[in-house]
Parts: C-alpha cells; structure tokens; sequence
C-alpha cells in the first residue's frame, strides 16, 4: 500500500498538542510512520515535498522531515502528467504547491493522499483523483486499522 503524506501532515507530530484535534492527528501520522518504518506500508517522496522540506526554518523540523524523505521509497519524479495533473488541480482553486503534491501523488499511484489542510481536503474530496484516496491523518488510521 503506498500513501503520500503532505507537508503539514508530515509535521503534525512536532506541532503543538494544545487542541485535541492536533493532538489526536499526531498520534495518528506517529502510526502511520510506525507502519511505514516495519515495512508494511510505502511511504512515497517527490521534488514538492523536498521543496517544502528545504524552506523549513526550524533545524528540528528540518532534520525530522529529511530523515523521513531521505528514506521514502519510491521517489516520483515530474512529468508532464503530473503537470497537466496540477494546472487542472490549480484552475479548480487548489493552491500551485498542494496541486503538485497531489499530482505526484497520483503519478505515484498511491492508494492514499494524506492532509491536515481542511480547505484542501474539502476541494480535493470534490475532483477526480483516480486511484487515489484523499483522506484526513484521523480518516487515514481509521482505513488502514480495518
């Protein structure tokens, strides 16, 4: 099973657990990442996600997200599908960046693409993402426990 975490939900673990909702999302990508690193699920890496990665001011955050990425497995590359994929993504009002991520996710044809974002969530629930699930990390744990 290949799931594509996006940046915010990569760094969900290192936010902040004031809010239950933060708290809760955290334990759930914590899991995932626990499944990913016994090798039951994949964990897909792409150039938007090393972009992100490397605007990250926090050297804490930074070296949390590059000993992740630096491990991802498969790395999808860009391609003009992924192009189209994001400039059709963006004319829907997804922003440029979560439109790439997304498209890579697709190209990478990974059973799930995984957000904290809930505006993006909403607008990415509403298209076509193919194979690809679009899910919350809470609606995410909940599919991979069945």
């Amino acid at each position: 099973m290949r799931i594509y975490l996006d940046m915010c939900s990569l760094q969900r673990p290192l936010d902040t657990k004031t809010q239950i909702r933060v708290a809760v999302e955290a334990e759930a990508i914590l899991n995932i990442l626990a499944l990913w690193e016994s090798g039951q699920i994949e964990l897909v890496s792409s150039p938007a996600l090393i972009f992100e990665a490397n605007k990250i001011k926090s050297p804490v955050r930074k070296n949390y997200i590059a000993e992740i990425l630096s491990k991802a497995k498969p790395f999808v590359s860009t391609s003009i599908q992924v192009e189209q994929w994001a400039e059709t993504f963006s004319a829907v009002g997804i922003k440029t960046l979560d439109a790439l991520h997304l498209a890579f996710s697709i190209e990478a044809k990974s059973d799930y693409f995984c957000t904290c974002d809930d505006r993006f969530l909403r607008r990415a629930k509403t298209i076509d993402t193919k194979q690809t699930k679009v899910v919350s990390p809470l609606e995410l744990i909940t599919e991979l426990s069945q």
